[in-house]
């Protein structure tokens, strides 16, 4: 059997009777008091999630953005120092390894965050394309990371705006840490980046100033409200950028892994895209679930903010415009789905400083 790895707040974990659970090879909680209760505190006030399981990637050298313009689909010379951006590790033939947020410490510094289940691969990859100049270093033990969440995140944590996709080293109630303004819920918030042995003290800090400890559940209920992909169910090595609605983070103008395949497949048009939906009947739809025509569910869920079932699939491109619709194979019973603009859910007043 596998053992499972555990990140530096376990213990704060099982001290909250969180339900701890295996995700990638670690044992996390899904939930504390309840999926719904911690999904609606990131809605209406501030949540804190422990996503320390994520993978830290540090390259550096004189040609480090070199190689990472070879390797990532995003065009890092739009970065400047405490820049972030959203990208994606593309295989030969335009594939996603994986998707992840590069953060430019300097013109020689980058960190990559990646997801947890592809730590590994991804530094295995990155290593045997190194050009010299360049060194590919895996930090990820070295680290722990806190995703406060939610329209009162900034508010509890003392922190003023800041533009989306920026970062600064900073401190909360004096633990120093990186302050990343990046998030996977849709909602206003913050990343917080600190060597692992501050870890236990800083999520003491954060839930003593009113965050919601959140789990697995709510995150991927969130996430799935504002259509944000998860690798492993709605992208991965055998889907391309393209046909996944993630054009808008490939630069095609630049050489990069798969870029050739990418621009064919953008040219001709791909023949499936990815698509959110919204279910018109009481059903919840699930991974796996085939969509009449040649479809198939990749997420699916119940919506806290819309009480109804939702989802993200792939649909052939005739069928994937929004308020199409569709019929869902929920085991064994034909439902109705109708296809819609992305996102699904979105706050009138909109996310910023950190969505």
């Amino acid at each position: 059997m596998q053992t499972l790895l555990r990140t530096p707040l376990f213990d704060r974990h099982l001290a909250l009777g969180a339900r701890m659970v295996p995700f990638a090879g670690w044992e996390m909680p899904v939930q504390y008091e309840g999926v719904i209760p911690e999904h609606m505190a990131v809605r209406t006030d501030c949540g804190v999630f422990d996503v320390s399981h994520m993978g830290e990637l540090e390259v550096e050298g004189p040609r480090a953005q070199e190689l990472l313009q070879l390797l990532l689909s995003n065009d890092l010379e739009r970065l400047a120092d405490g820049q972030a951006q959203y990208t994606l590790l593309s295989n030969e033939s335009g594939g996603i390894i994986d998707d992840l947020i590069v953060y430019r410490l300097s013109s020689f510094r980058f960190l990559l965050i990646v997801n947890a289940a592809n730590r590994e691969g991804d530094f295995e990859w990155l290593k045997e394309h190194e050009i010299a100049g360049s060194d590919v270093r895996d930090l990820s033990d070295e680290y722990a990371l806190l995703a406060v969440q939610g329209p009162r995140a900034l508010q509890r944590l003392g922190l003023s705006d800041a533009p989306a996709f920026s970062f600064a080293e900073g401190e909360i109630d004096g633990i120093a840490c990186m302050i990343n303004r990046t998030g996977y819920t849709g909602e206003q918030g913050v990343e917080l980046m600190v060597p692992a042995e501050d870890a236990p003290e800083l999520w003491d800090r954060v839930v003593g100033r009113g965050a919601k400890p959140a789990g697995l559940g709510a995150r991927d209920t969130l996430r799935l409200e504002v259509c944000y992909p998860l690798h492993g169910n709605d992208i991965g090595p055998d889907t391309d950028a393209i046909s996944a609605a993630l054009g808008w983070v490939c630069a095609l103008d630049k050489e990069f892994t798969g870029v050739e395949e990418l621009r064919r497949i953008k040219a001709e048009g791909p023949q499936q895209r990815l698509v959110a939906f919204v279910m018109q009947e009481r059903a919840i739809p699930r991974q796996g679930m085939p969509i009449e025509g040649g479809g198939e569910v990749t997420s699916g869920t119940h919506s806290p903010m819309l009480d109804r079932g939702i989802g993200l699939g792939y649909l052939p491109a005739e069928l994937a415009e929004p308020e199409t619709e569709v019929t869902i194979d929920v085991r064994g019973k034909p439902r109705r789905a109708q296809v819609v603009k992305k996102p699904i859910y979105k706050r009138e007043e909109g996310p910023s400083g950190g969505d």
